[in-house]
């Protein structure tokens, strides 16, 4: 057998064994990566050590890119829930609405929301949100809890600072994070609109539920705190938005004068690092939404301390799959993967939106779909033009979050949550989830043309 035949079944068996690891031994994700590297590297002959080496020296630059970024993240997100700040910017937004506009305006508060926060978290928030709503307002169930849901999806696949799209940018090196924003953002606006508040019509006739009893525990709960201090919406807005803004400055002044070393370029640069950008955006969180809303010092740092334990499961996978992308550069899989795609007739972004749709359907993460796709890819990205890599990751994003099945968590806390069957989910959330993705990539294919 040649060198690059054990190659190729070493690569292949690596993610066979990865995807039987997540689905039928139900095995974490971080050690399925773990021990799918160490299967990849020693079968293609690169040596037990070398692989362990190569694997860890990766994880450690994914961590160094994007650990602070998603703890930063996660910090901010908590402490925009605990301080009130989402309920007063979904309060207006719905305060200030019709009864047709009630879901094209949950479907932008669950964009905003998930800006800064993991889908499971958003979803958890916002659950009182879409069951008070649609109790209230007399609409179905499904007009309200769709449309929301297509916010918080999209931004997990489509938008930094979003954890997500971090994952995959941190496998590229030549990705621009405030064009893959602004990219990011201009997917995303027609595809939450066509898998939100228009598929919503879809789902409620599709899916006729009445509203669950848990919605009465909500009324009580919400009717005690209608005393409760809240930041203002205009202050809760702008701090979300401000690490976005700062970002996406940076990336258009680079764009307009792209050779000036002037004080205002190095000031502008500054800001407009990912990390500085989060970092002042929670500092200026502490007291927009803290401060403002009464919270004690001790109680905004409880907060944001208490943001930290739900993200070490998903920091052990973004790094495991950074890993994973080592060891498959290292052992030349890599460059092996790269001139298949280079000879094949397949768009890149459309081969990449199906790898990360065939890893998700799979794993049922979307995660483990972005970070192993990105992974496999990076090879290929790194001869690619800086827009068409921010193309790829968002061609990435929007497969990770297909068909959302039995094997992902977010399908059965959206079943129990609006008192679904099995049938039901699939014909709403799991359809919702499909609709955007393909959406999603075929936005993405239409900049590509221009590209």
């Amino acid at each position: 057998m040649d060198a690059t035949t054990q190659t190729a079944i070493a690569a292949v068996a690596g993610i066979v064994i990865l995807i039987l690891l997540i689905t039928w031994a139900k095995v974490h994700p971080f050690i399925a990566l773990f021990v799918s590297a160490l299967i990849i590297g020693i079968g293609a002959g690169y040596g037990a050590v070398p692989t362990v080496t190569s694997f860890s020296n990766t994880f450690g630059s994914t961590m160094a890119s994007v650990g602070i970024l998603v703890g930063l993240g996660a910090m901010f997100g908590k402490l925009l829930a605990d301080s009130g700040g989402a309920d007063r910017i979904v309060d207006t937004l719905v305060s200030h609405s019709s009864p047709k506009a009630l879901p094209w305006m949950m479907a932008l508060a669950g964009a905003i929301i998930g800006l800064p926060m993991f889908f499971e978290v958003g979803l958890v928030l916002l659950v009182p949100v879409i069951l008070l709503v649609a109790k209230r307002s007399g609409l179905p169930l499904m007009r309200i809890a769709i449309p929301t849901l297509a916010g918080l999806s999209a931004m997990h696949g489509l938008v930094p600072p979003h954890p997500g799209p971090l994952a995959a940018l941190a496998n590229f090196p030549s990705a621009s994070l405030g064009l893959t924003i602004g990219l990011g953002i201009l997917v995303a606006i027609p595809t939450v609109i066509i898998s939100g508040p228009i598929f919503s019509k879809f789902a409620a006739k599709w899916v006729d539920v009445p509203v669950p009893a848990l919605a009465d525990t909500f009324i009580s709960s919400a009717d005690q705190a209608e005393g409760r201090r809240k930041p203002s919406f205009l202050a809760s807005v702008l701090t979300v938005l401000l690490p976005v803004v700062l970002m996406l400055l940076h990336a258009l002044y680079q764009v307009a004068v792209p050779d000036d070393e002037s004080v205002a370029a190095s000031v502008i640069e500054f800001l407009g690092t990912p990390a500085i950008a989060l970092a002042l955006g929670l500092i200026v969180g502490m007291f927009s939404l803290g401060v403002s809303s009464g919270m004690k010092w001790k109680d905004i740092n409880s907060s944001l301390g208490s943001g930290l334990p739900a993200i070490a499961g998903i920091l052990l996978i973004v790094g495991a799959g950074g890993g994973l992308k080592g060891v498959l550069v290292d052992t030349g899989i890599g460059e092996m993967i790269a001139k298949f795609v280079e000879g094949s007739s397949v768009p890149i972004v459309l081969l990449a939106w199906l790898v990360a749709v065939f890893v998700r359907i799979a794993t049922g993460s979307a995660t483990v779909s972005i970070v192993t796709t990105a992974g496999i890819l990076a090879p290929v990205a790194a001869s690619m033009p800086t827009l068409e890599v921010s193309l790829l990751v968002l061609a990435i994003g929007a497969g990770s979050v297909f068909l959302s099945h039995v094997n992902d968590a977010g399908f059965w806390l959206v079943k129990e949550y609006f008192g679904l069957s099995v049938g039901q989910t699939f014909k709403s959330w799991s359809m919702m989830e499909s609709v955007l993705s393909v959406v999603a990539l075929v936005f993405v294919l239409i900049l590509n043309l221009f590209v």
